[in-house]
């Protein structure tokens, strides 16, 4: 604890300078001196003992991006002075509390006040406090008694999931693949559903004969997409996942169409595992059921931010071998950037995709469309010139990712989540899973 004056001791000395002015002398001075250091340290001994009150701290907890939260301190007199103080509070910037990170509260003996506050993050994952300035005034507001107290409390901001919007019309194409809306397909890797008689159009691999034979009609097999498929989301977080795309860092986006296509795998009622990775696995997600994966990805992801190191892909195939038995669906949430692709993913897909059915999902950048079709100028043409040449570059790396047999969704921020997931019902309808 330290004591320290208050601005309107600057004033009050200010004012001790008229009988300096009037009667100049050292006698004066020493006078005016002493009875404003006698003051200060006056008003600092009647000043409620900050370090005896009780602060205790009620933090939100969690919320997500784009809401709001209320939490509250409060602070307890058990003393016999009534307490005149400031309070300080000491969230980072991004947690959004603003103006809420300070209050005036006075608090008579034996009483309790609350200090509201509202909390509107700007950046996914956590943020954190860990200590409560609080300032003691004196009944003149002279001086002060200031004392630091260690009230820790958390906050961790969740993805906002804005691509949920599309999660409806996904599931209702689901259920009309399942054959819910009377739509029976017949492909690899389906289950048998039920005997019907053949119509025009039916594939004529689809004939049951023995049944044709009792029915003396013709028959043919219905199938369904198989359930509990299994379904490993790897999403890279190194240095390209840092870039800004838009408004935020490519791995938010690359969350975001994570988030989707776990929440509509678990509809299908396949089982979702999720692995985040660079030179390490920073977070896994494994086993959770189809009513809990959600909620387990999107508080697991939510302390994750890019680390500025490439991603070791010989390590994420040899967790992915570990965690995805053969026939799943591998999903790889990493940038179409040539040389990191050509040095390291593209030998690995191609591995990969021999095992699993292999889908590479990557945040394309649509400040490169904006700038191929700058034409106002001699470098607005320069910039097209390099934007359309970095989009060709990015073309034959797709192209030669799908010559190993991995489908490639490159897409911008907004529109990838939607395009993986219909990727995803694409390969259920066609029963390849």
């Amino acid at each position: 604890m330290r004591w320290r004056p208050t601005p309107r001791a600057a004033v009050l000395a200010l004012v001790g300078l008229l009988p300096i002015v009037l009667w100049p002398s050292g006698t004066t001075v020493l006078a005016t001196a002493a009875v404003l250091v006698l003051l200060v340290i006056g008003e600092a001994l009647a000043a409620a003992p900050p370090t005896r009150l009780t602060v205790r701290r009620e933090a939100p907890g969690q919320v997500r991006l784009g809401t709001s939260a209320s939490g509250r301190i409060l602070v307890t007199n058990p003393g016999r002075r009534r307490a005149v103080l400031r309070v300080r509070d000491a969230w980072d910037p991004t947690a959004g509390l603003g103006d809420d990170q300070r209050a005036r509260l006075v608090i008579g003996p034996g009483e309790r006040r609350a200090f509201s506050q509202t909390f509107t993050p700007t950046r996914r994952g956590e943020h954190a406090s860990r200590a409560v300035v609080l300032a003691s005034r004196g009944p003149l507001g002279i001086a002060e008694r200031v004392a630091t107290r260690q009230v820790p409390g958390g906050l961790v901001a969740l993805h906002a999931f804005g691509s949920r919007r599309h999660l409806p019309s996904r599931v209702r194409r689901l259920r009309e693949i399942e054959g819910l809306a009377a739509v029976h397909q017949r492909g690899q890797g389906t289950e048998f559903d039920a005997l019907r008689d053949f119509v025009d159009g039916d594939d004529v691999r689809s004939i049951d004969w023995r049944a044709t034979a009792r029915r003396r009609s013709v028959v043919v097999r219905t199938w369904r997409p198989e359930r509990d498929r299994h379904v490993l989301i790897v999403v890279d977080t190194s240095r390209t996942a840092a870039a800004r795309v838009g408004d935020a860092p490519r791995l938010d986006a690359a969350f975001d169409a994570a988030l989707l296509l776990t929440a509509l795998a678990a509809e299908a009622g396949d089982r979702v595992d999720l692995l985040c990775i660079d030179r390490i696995p920073h977070v896994s997600v494994t086993g959770s059921s189809a009513r809990t994966v959600l909620h387990d990805v999107v508080t697991a992801t939510a302390p994750v931010h890019p680390a500025l190191v490439e991603t070791d892909w010989e390590l994420a195939a040899a967790r992915i071998r570990e965690r995805s038995r053969r026939g799943g669906l591998v999903v790889l949430l990493t940038p179409v950037e040539p040389a990191a692709v050509q040095l390291g993913l593209l030998p690995v897909a191609a591995r990969l995709a021999g095992e699993h059915l292999v889908v590479v999902a990557s945040v394309a950048d649509p400040a490169l469309g904006e700038l191929a079709r700058g034409r106002g100028d001699a470098r607005s043409v320069y910039r097209a010139a390099a934007a359309e040449q970095t989009r060709a570059e990015r073309d034959q790396v797709a192209a030669a990712l799908s010559r190993t047999g991995v489908h490639v969704v490159d897409d911008e921020p907004e529109l990838l989540p939607r395009s993986l997931a219909d990727r995803y019902l694409a390969l259920k309808a066609s029963g390849q899973l």
